[in-house]
C-alpha cells in the first residue's frame, strides 16, 4: 500500500512564541484543519524551540518557515497553501 505524504506543519512552542502569539494561534490551525477536512492530510505538531524568538511567533509548513505570524492572519496563510 503507498501512503501519501502529509504536509508538515509546526508551530514552535517556545515560551517567547507562544505567549507572542503561537498560543492563540494553535486552536486556530487546528479548527481550520478540521473544518476543511485535512487531518488526515497534515501532520500537525510542535516544536520546542527553533532558536530565532526575535523573529516569533514562528511555523513552519513544509520547510518554509513563517516569520512574526499572528492568530488573525493564520487562516489566510492557510487558506493560500491548502486553497480550499
Amino acid at each position: 500500500m503507498l501512503m501519501e505524504k502529509k504536509t508538515d506543519i509546526v508551530i514552535c512552542l517556545g515560551s517567547s512564541c507562544f505567549s507572542r502569539g503561537n498560543r492563540k494561534s494553535l486552536p486556530v490551525i487546528s479548527a481550520y484543519l478540521k473544518e476543511k477536512k485535512l487531518e488526515e492530510q497534515v501532520f500537525f505538531h510542535g516544536h520546542r524551540c527553533f532558536g530565532r524568538c526575535e523573529k516569533g511567533p514562528i511555523i513552519k509548513i513544509e520547510e518554509e518557515e513563517k516569520e512574526h505570524v499572528q492568530p488573525e492572519s493564520i487562516r489566510d496563510t492557510l487558506e493560500k497553501i491548502f486553497g480550499r
